[in-house]
Parts: structure tokens; C-alpha cells; sequence
């Protein structure tokens, strides 16, 4: 049997045209410490406030502490499994959780997985676990009362519906035991 160059240069030129170079960067850093549900890891120096980190052995930590020479990573999963010198890659993403509709009545992980066993949570809305709380402005203001039925707690915490911040709440919505008379029967005093 002959090799035909015309076939090897054919050959190789298909060969090369289906070669896709995929190259994968990822930042690893190194475990220095380990316990209780907290790592120090050093080498990430390019790792943001709340990014989601992933262990060797693929127990996903957050990133919380981020000091200069490493980063504090709450470990969100066992670990137990997880050693000094074991390697820690960054995600690039940071924390967030499924939320909608398809959560209601489920029961999920801290990650936001499925832990119920009625299968996966279909929803295309993430949001991020560290996000700003809306302004006292922006929230419905306090609208009714609420009551637990135990006076002696009712008359020491105020609870209702609505704006949390009951202490700047509204008017007549039982924060006081005090009882104000309408400004219409009020006595001008001078």
C-alpha cells in the first residue's frame, strides 16, 4: 500500500480545521486552615465579596473575609472531607439563589437545591443572597396591628403588617398602650 501525500495533506487539513482550542483559565488557590465551616485559603487574591468558591473534593464555599495575604470562606456543605493543601478554584459567580413561584412550598439548601426529593426547581429568576434591603420609603407602610393573644408580649413588642421598622411606623397601629384623643376634641393649651 502507497501513502499518497495529496491524501495526508487532506487529511491533516481537515483535522485541523475541526481543532478547537478550549482553553480553560481558572485562578486556584491553596487550603491553609481549616474549622468549623471556615477555610483560610491563600492565592485567590482576585476573589470578590461573596463569590462562590469550589473545593476539591465539590463543596462550594462563599467568600467572605478578604484580607491580603488570604480569604475567609464560609464552607456551605460537609467539611469535614476537606484538608489543609487541598486545592479551592474560583466560580467568577457570585452567591445567588432560584427565587419565584416554583419555591413555594419546597425545601431548599442554603445554595437553593432541592433537598424534598420532588425533583428540580424550574425557575429562570436568580437573585443575589447579598443584596440591599429596600428603603423604609420604598416598603408598604404598616397597615394593620397584629396581636399574638398573650398581652403581656403584645404590649412589649409592637408586631403588624406591613413595614418592618415598626418603631418609625404609622400612626394607630397598637406601638403605643397609651390611647390619644382625636385632635378634634383637644384642648388648645398655650
Amino acid at each position: 500500500m502507497a501513502i499518497r501525500p495529496d491524501e495526508i495533506s487532506t487529511l491533516l487539513k481537515q483535522q485541523i480545521e475541526k481543532y478547537k482550542s478550549e482553553i480553560e483559565v481558572v485562578e486556584v488557590g491553596t487550603v491553609i486552615q481549616v474549622s468549623d465551616g471556615i477555610a483560610r485559603v491563600h492565592g485567590l487574591e482576585n476573589a470578590m465579596q461573596g463569590e462562590l468558591l469550589e473545593f476539591a473534593n465539590g463543596v462550594v464555599g462563599m467568600a467572605l473575609n478578604l484580607e491580603e495575604s488570604n480569604v475567609g470562606v464560609v464552607i456551605l456543605g460537609p467539611y469535614t472531607e476537606i484538608r489543609e493543601g487541598d486545592q479551592v478554584k474560583r466560580t467568577g459567580r457570585i452567591m445567588e439563589v432560584p427565587v419565584g413561584e416554583a419555591l413555594l412550598g419546597r425545601v431548599v439548601n442554603t445554595l437553593g437545591q432541592p433537598l424534598d426529593g420532588k425533583g428540580p426547581i424550574e425557575t429562570t429568576e436568580f437573585r443575589p443572597v447579598e443584596s440591599p434591603a429596600p428603603g423604609v420609603i420604598d416598603r408598604k407602610s404598616v397597615h394593620e396591628p397584629m396581636q399574638t393573644g398573650i398581652k403581656a408580649i403584645d404590649s412589649m413588642v409592637p408586631i403588624g403588617r406591613g413595614q418592618r421598622e415598626l418603631i418609625i411606623g404609622d400612626r394607630q397601629t397598637g406601638k403605643r398602650r397609651s390611647r390619644s384623643t382625636p385632635s378634634s376634641t383637644r384642648k388648645a393649651t398655650a
